[in-house]
């Protein structure tokens, strides 16, 4: 929190739930200073567990109240140590329920989900880190119904996956998602419009203030749109039909591009992708 997130002792107290005035004396004690620096070149992009206690919205906050952590990381930028983005992994997710389309799952609190309809709170969880900075989640349903998701930091991209199981006794439909790539910590990027945000088919991205650096995000399949309140970017993925037991995963991917062909670098990293590289 203090030194890549940029914390201030009074976000950092409302995180641990303690007093702003016992911070300073806490940072001592485990030798923490704010000095926050970028990694070697040739290093993976960096990734950590966005935090809370501040909200990644600029705007539009009350669609977006008690925000829940453990679906959201940060991914900081190669150009500026304390500037990230915040990716919700998943924001959302959707299902056919009785015929209407309904929310499974939402990571704050603003259309009534299936769980808050039947009165059943959900316990909030936390990222688990693995060997190379891999991040993982698992949550469990009541109703049976799994998901989880992945996120690998690499030198030159961060690859994400979602997974999902139907461990119900009936054929789950209509299963969307909503990835929501919140810009409000990366400076440069968060301008509060929709005008800075570049469409190339499943890919979005976020053209910085003097145009030559983009943030980039896609997922197969991924359906486009923005949301230039909050400000945030999606490519939305979805799933297949999954019959009980069924599983399925869905794959997608976020990077920084410095230069003015963001279409070129586009195709060369589909290419890549497809080749296996």
């Amino acid at each position: 929190m203090a030194v890549h997130h940029g914390y201030t002792d009074e976000e950092i107290a409302r995180v641990l739930g303690k007093d702003a005035a016992d911070i300073p004396a806490l940072l001592a004690a485990h030798g923490v200073r704010r000095e926050a620096s970028r990694g070697p070149r040739g290093a993976a992009i960096k990734v950590l567990p966005y935090p809370g206690g501040r909200h990644p919205r600029i705007g539009f906050l009350d669609g977006a109240i008690d925000p829940h952590r453990g679906t959201k990381v940060s991914i900081f930028t190669p150009w500026d140590p304390r500037a990230y983005v915040v990716v919700d992994l998943p924001e959302a997710l959707w299902w056919n329920h009785h015929g209407r389309r309904e929310l499974l799952y939402l990571a704050h609190t603003h259309i009534p989900t299936h769980w808050d309809k039947a009165s059943v709170e959900l316990d909030r969880i936390d990222w688990t880190r693995g060997a190379d900075g891999v991040l993982e989640f698992h949550r469990r349903l009541p109703n049976g119904v799994e998901f989880g998701a992945r996120v690998e930091p690499r030198s030159d991209r961060v690859v994400m996956t979602l997974t999902m199981k139907n461990g119900s006794d009936r054929t789950i439909t209509g299963l969307g998602t909503q990835v929501c790539v919140m810009l409000k910590g990366a400076r440069g990027f968060n301008a509060q419009t929709n005008d800075n945000k570049v469409t190339v088919g499943a890919t979005v991205a976020c053209r910085s203030d003097d145009g030559k650096r983009h943030v980039v995000t896609r997922w197969d399949d991924g359906a486009v749109w923005n949301n230039g309140r909050c400000p945030c970017m999606h490519s939305n993925p979805r799933f297949p039909d999954l019959a009980p037991g069924a599983c399925a995963v869905v794959r997608g991917e976020l990077y920084f591009y410095d230069g003015a062909d963001l279409e070129g670098e586009v195709r060369r990293r589909r290419a890549s992708v497809s080749s296996g590289r």
